[in-house]
């Protein structure tokens, strides 16, 4: 259900706005992304794990207000996050 940290390095390398970048809220989204995507195939086979379900509704929650900040700072910005990442909304 976690992510592998070579898993965790790609994402921090393709989602960084400069060198050495690791808690821009890009690369923090794309990370949250990635850990609700591996919980979401989680819960196809294990439907009645109610515990790591709050925890998923958790993450939604921080994604969203990560994405309500970025889109309130810079709109083109978080309509490319958005973009690369596949997220409707």
């Amino acid at each position: 259900m976690s992510i592998t940290p070579e898993r965790k390095t790609e994402l921090v390398h393709s989602f960084a706005t400069k060198e050495g970048d690791t808690g821009s809220p890009e690369v923090q989204i794309a990370i949250l992304t990635e850990r609700i995507n591996n919980l979401t195939e989680h819960f196809k086979s294990h439907k009645k794990d109610n515990h790591s379900r709050r925890g998923l509704l958790k993450l939604v929650s921080q994604r969203r207000q990560l994405l309500d900040y970025v889109k309130g700072k810079d709109v083109p910005r978080y309509q490319t996050i958005i973009e690369k990442l596949g997220i409707r909304r």
